[in-house]
């Protein structure tokens, strides 16, 4: 081998060796910073509380059908009305410390009067919840059964038992004379499953009062575990933002006619055909800001070959970003926008051609990134102009929150001290929440379930057995009394 050539080898072989050294020492550098491993609200010493009798009150409440549906006649009034008649008696103490509004005939905004009314703080939940057919149900979703150490039943984590220890921990704390330093808002919403006016309602009643809050809590992330490549034990993921959530129509038209003669490319050709660019050329994959703080809040504990990845993601992170996007359906969902078809409609027969054939697409919007801005590379993807792409709901992701000031460090603190094993970890939501409408107008927003969640519950929600260990309500009302004492 010539001279020169062996002198470049050399020298790339001594650069790999640099490249190679940088990253293991960075590797090993990267552990948890020491104030996220220090003890937290009362060192995780448990907080008495009464979960039985708890989870007797959350059963009457899921026997309120108090089901949601854009069909104003669908719903069940009474049965709402009659939710909002039994929390006076489930919750007496309460009810006479805290001012009660009924917003609308329909919310509930409860005011708990702290030493101060600047910064509130802002406890969310709704207890409107999706239909439940009976068939697949080990106990009827609307029987609030409690055996096995659960309760049963629909709306028992989304988020009727939100509610329950939210009310829990106002009641055990008004009954011991503890008082806040600064006020308190329950904001309880009737149409968070069908995209309601209600929290909306709440935000401009807010304002229009010159209320800021200061911290506003809200469904979200929770307790979990097997989910983050390389870390063993629970992590308490925190939603700082949420994706944007939006409607997609395409539509290609056609002349129709019989079926026995059928034109070359078609309505359900062409749409079919489009359907399948998208698959083939989805949105490219990335991490926003948030994403990047959980990479790095977590990969701090993962196991050394995955630390290697996360310590280095100034050279490795557009590789880990493609990564993420073949690895599983969840971390796909973490590092793009996504794109799922959702209803087809062409022809009401099998021998006739559709004059007009349609699709649906639910797309989860990217922070960073807009609905308009997801439009435009669609209509570049499909490159047909026979294909109409129009959005029917536009929704862009939510503000970020800040995890580097007060407020995150708080919510952090109550779930330290009740999980104390817990990694607390920011991330992005994937669903939505009634928050958005907050943390449209004010900046602290988080979203938190302060349950832990196997993924056998966590996939309950919205489906059949749906149910919530008492232990774990328990829990869920011991993260919310040390938040209300640290607020």
């Amino acid at each position: 081998m010539p001279q020169p050539a062996v002198s470049i080898l050399l020298l790339l072989l001594a650069l790999l060796l640099v490249l190679a050294a940088v990253l293991l020492v960075r590797a090993a550098r990267f552990r948890p910073d020491a104030a996220d491993l220090a003890p937290h609200a009362g060192g995780g010493e448990p907080i008495p509380v009464d979960a039985d009798a708890a989870a007797g009150r959350l059963s009457q409440l899921i026997r309120k059908r108090t089901v949601s549906s854009r069909e104003p006649s669908s719903a069940d009034r009474a049965e709402f009305r009659s939710l909002l008649d039994l929390l006076p008696d489930l919750y007496p103490a309460a009810h006479r410390a805290l001012e009660r509004e009924i917003v609308n005939g329909r919310t509930l905004l409860y005011r708990w009067q702290g030493a101060e009314p600047e910064a509130p703080t802002v406890l969310m939940s709704h207890f409107d919840v999706v239909p439940a057919e009976e068939e697949g149900w080990l106990h009827p979703p609307f029987s609030g059964e409690i055996a096995d150490g659960r309760v049963w039943g629909r709306g028992a984590i989304d988020t009727k038992g939100t509610l329950v220890c939210i009310l829990e921990a106002v009641e055990q704390l008004v009954a011991s004379g503890f008082k806040p330093k600064r006020d308190i808002y329950l904001s309880f919403c009737d149409d968070e499953e069908i995209a309601g006016d209600g929290a909306p309602t709440h935000v401009r009643l807010l304002q229009e009062r010159g209320i800021r809050p200061g911290l506003v809590v809200d469904e979200g992330g929770a307790v979990v575990e097997n989910i983050f490549p390389g870390v063993r034990g629970p992590i308490a993921v925190v939603g700082v933002a949420e994706k944007g959530v939006s409607d997609f129509e395409l539509v290609v038209r056609g002349a129709g006619g019989h079926a026995s003669a059928p034109p070359r490319l078609g309505p359900a050709f062409r749409l079919a055909r489009a359907i399948q660019r998208l698959e083939r050329r989805p949105p490219k994959p990335f991490f926003p800001p948030p994403t990047l703080d959980m990479l790095d809040t977590l990969g701090r504990r993962s196991s050394f070959g995955y630390r290697i990845l996360f310590a280095n993601l100034w050279l490795l992170r557009p590789l880990l970003a493609r990564l993420f996007h073949r690895l599983s359906p969840e971390t796909r969902a973490l590092s793009s926008t996504t794109i799922a078809v959702t209803t087809l409609q062409g022809s009401p027969a099998a021998n006739v051609l559709p004059a007009e054939a349609k699709a649906g697409a639910n797309v989860r919007v990217a922070v960073g990134e807009t609905a308009a801005g997801v439009a435009a590379r669609m209509r570049r993807a499909i490159a047909d102009d026979a294909v109409e792409l129009r959005i029917v709901r536009a929704g862009d992701p939510s503000p970020v929150s800040t995890t580097r000031e007060e407020p995150y460090r708080i919510v952090a603190a109550a779930i330290r001290g009740t999980y104390p094993e817990a990694a607390v970890t920011p991330y992005v939501m994937l669903g939505g929440s009634d928050s958005r409408h907050f943390a449209a107008v004010w900046p602290y927003v988080y979203r938190f379930t302060p349950y832990e969640l196997s993924r056998e519950e966590r996939e309950t929600i919205h489906a059949a057995n749906e149910s919530l260990p008492i232990r774990k309500l328990g829990k869920g009302i011991e993260f919310y009394i040390r938040l209300i004492r640290s607020v």
